[in-house]
């Protein structure tokens, strides 16, 4: 089994995935660049992992939730702010902010999801595989 660790910013939250992160995906929605302050989100499926294997070591009880939308719950710290964790009430899955990772993650594959939105000043210069929606699965 494989195991992932991550932390917040400040590293009162600390959490561990014991599942392989199978997909990385670059989400250029308007919702995932205002909530990360960048050109795009990176999740490692933001990650998408069973919500049964992520597990809080601590700082749970630190963890601020925001609903951007009707089925969507994003988590972050809120001693620093680090955005943690997107989760989709519709899946049993949660997309981990890949930048929050403290294990090594050997490049799984990854792809451009939401290009349709992404922000204008932004040019996409991989070859990575884009999607105008999600990532097909």
């Amino acid at each position: 089994m494989q195991t992932h660790t991550g932390s917040c910013l400040c590293g009162v939250v600390r959490y561990r995935i014991d599942a392989p992160i199978d997909e990385l995906t670059h989400c250029h929605c308007k919702m995932c660049r205002k909530a990360h302050g960048a050109a795009f989100a990176s999740y490692a499926s933001y990650a998408s992992v069973p919500l049964d294997a992520l597990y809080f070591m601590s700082g749970k009880d630190q963890l601020g939730v925001y609903h951007s939308s009707e089925h969507v719950t994003r988590t972050f710290c809120i001693r620093c702010g680090s955005n943690l964790l997107f989760v989709d009430n519709r899946e049993h899955e949660v997309g981990v902010a890949a930048g929050t990772l403290d294990s090594p993650l050997p490049a799984p594959p990854q792809s451009h999801i939401f290009v349709d939105s992404k922000a204008a000043w932004y040019e996409i210069h991989d070859a990575l595989p884009q999607h105008n929606g999600d990532s097909p699965r």
